[in-house]
């Protein structure tokens, strides 16, 4: 397959992948033509600030930074060679830079209206993906937004979920010059925005930079063969692609499929210890090989500096481990026995024998939905007065002595998306949240700060003592924690391919290399610096989270 993709359109390959060869190879001559003429007024790089040697592993980048492995690879098997840069899986070394400057989206704002139906589209398909390499290659993003939508609508994503809902988004009229000056209030000032539209829309503008004009020049029995693209004050006749791929293409059949997320297998099966800190105390809790037992590793406080082991302590359950937390001198899990959640306690005992036992059926709940949970990181369990607390199930729970339970409330939006995220919790928050925060999409939390998002990567951080800072990344990444070196708040992310872990600073950003890549997503301290990550299945890095040094390695064989 990958094979019939032509040299010429090499440099397109992570790009084309979204689409089926025989849609690649026809659209090559539009593409390549439209490249030239994009390009001499949309710079391919942009300037990142001063260079700081490499920030760990991509999918794309330029032939020098690739590994030397895959060079062995083209020499010893060019055919997989090939096929994997036709799919975006060679790896590349990634550029870091230090104190970046800010880069603005490029935004496409397309005219989906019956003057751009056929062969415009055609025009449109092709811009985007001329537009798509020319923001990865600036680091930065390609947001798509349907003239006629309320402003700040964007279509977002990777090529192969962003395609199709472009395709889908038709009008049943053509846009207005009301329409564009509306959707160009909507932009940040660093974006870049360019106007996909037909000359009849374009010569109403008061300005046509940026606007990329295209109408049928040129017809035979099957339909439209060619297309006449206005740039400013360059006009071209270019190529379409054959009628048959051309309506299959419209018709989103030449489209592959966005790949299946990525979802981890379960714990048993793996040995993945999964760390987390579910309290303020300074345990860090896993999971064994078996799903009942529980460890727990104490870091030490305050001391020399040191790189060296620490050992955990081992609890064996009589069934798997749902939650557990450290409060106080106490170590308290819940676990399941039967159809029965039970409580574990290392240390002074909560009560006499059987308290806080309650049966599933008092949570709305049963077995089979809690098995899963069971393979994911433990979730926390805490104490309100004599009372356990514990979210499952999208609600928190009040278990009190006897065995009652009682709703005690839902969970904040997005925080069980991937088993539970403290940092999203904002019942979990010492403070009550500033109006702008209870409004807003997204909330994190760390110590005694707030963030809040509409978008998910433009950030608004409010320290309890101290002015606003404003953080920003452009990558598929999400806030796994948020972090204080002095009075300076860092956003703590997590890609959400590569799992590439990052700090987010005010005056740059910082790979922490050491914590990426591992098996599942690092785990945030709630109020520390401190940061845990698993490389390996059973292998454990624990550190600081501000500067990236490894403190502690901790394996074990349970």
């Amino acid at each position: 397959m990958t094979a019939r993709l032509p040299a010429a359109l090499a440099p397109w390959a992570a790009g084309l992948s979204a689409l089926t060869p025989e849609l690649a190879v026809a659209l090559g001559p539009l593409l390549r033509r439209l490249d030239a003429l994009i390009g001499e007024r949309e710079p391919a790089v942009d300037d990142r600030g001063t260079p700081d040697g490499h920030g760990g592993l991509a999918r794309s980048g330029r032939p020098d930074q690739l590994l030397p492995s895959e060079w062995l690879l083209a020499d010893e098997a060019p055919d997989e060679f090939l096929r994997r840069l036709a799919e975006g899986e060679l790896l590349h070394l990634a550029p870091e830079f230090r104190a970046p400057t800010v880069r603005g989206r490029i935004v496409a704002l397309a005219d989906t209206g019956p003057a751009q139906a056929g062969a415009g589209r055609l025009v449109q398909l092709a811009a985007l993906l001329v537009l798509h390499r020319r923001a990865a290659a600036r680091g930065t993003e390609l947001v798509v937004g349907i003239l006629g939508d309320p402003p700040g609508q964007w279509l977002t994503g990777d090529l192969p979920e962003l395609l199709p809902r472009w395709l889908a988004a038709r009008r049943h009229t053509d846009p207005t010059p009301e329409d564009v000056r509306r959707a160009r209030q909507g932009l940040d000032d660093a974006d870049r925005s360019w106007l996909l539209t037909s000359p009849r829309l374009a010569d109403r503008l008061a300005s046509r930079q940026h606007v990329l004009a295209s109408e049928p020049s040129g017809w035979s029995a099957d339909g439209a063969v060619r297309v006449t693209v206005r740039l400013a004050r360059t006009s071209v006749e270019l190529p379409l692609p054959p009628a048959p791929i051309a309506v299959r293409a419209l018709r989103g059949a030449e489209f592959r499929r966005a790949a299946p997320a990525v979802v981890a297998v379960p714990v048993g099966a793996t040995g993945r210890a999964q760390p987390v800190f579910t309290t303020d105390a300074r345990t860090l809790l896993l999971r064994g090989r078996n799903t009942a037992t529980l460890l727990a590793a104490n870091l030490p406080g305050a001391g020399p500096e040191h790189d060296g082991a620490i050992r955990t302590r081992r609890h064996h359950l009589h069934g798997p481990v749902v939650a557990a937390g450290r409060i106080g001198r106490r170590l308290i899990a819940l676990h399941l026995r039967g159809e029965r959640l039970l409580p574990y306690v290392s240390g002074r005992p909560l009560g006499a024998s059987g308290e806080f036992t309650v049966e599933l059926a008092a949570l709305g709940l049963d077995r089979a939905v809690l098995e899963p949970v069971c393979t994911g990181p433990l979730r926390p369990v805490l104490r309100d007065g004599d009372d356990l607390l514990c979210p499952l199930g999208g609600r928190w729970w009040r278990i009190e002595r006897g065995g009652s339970a009682r709703d005690d409330g839902p969970l904040a939006p997005g925080a069980e998306e991937r088993g539970f995220q403290r940092v999203r919790e904002r019942r979990l928050f010492p403070h009550p949240l500033l109006p702008e925060a209870e409004r807003a999409r997204h909330v994190v939390h760390g110590g005694t700060t707030q963030a809040w998002s509409e978008d998910g990567r433009n950030w608004v951080v409010q320290p309890r003592q101290g002015g606003r800072v404003r953080l920003s990344f452009r990558e598929r990444a999400e806030v796994v924690g948020l972090v204080h070196q002095g009075a300076v708040p860092a956003l703590i992310t997590c890609t959400l391919d590569g799992r590439q872990v990052r700090s987010i600073r005010p005056d740059g950003t910082r790979t922490l290399g050491r914590f990426s890549g591992g098996v599942s997503p690092a785990a945030v301290h709630p109020t520390l610096p401190l940061l845990a990550a698993e490389p390996r299945p059973g292998r454990i890095v624990i550190g600081d989270a501000n500067t990236g040094r490894v403190l502690y390695h901790l394996g074990s064989d349970q």
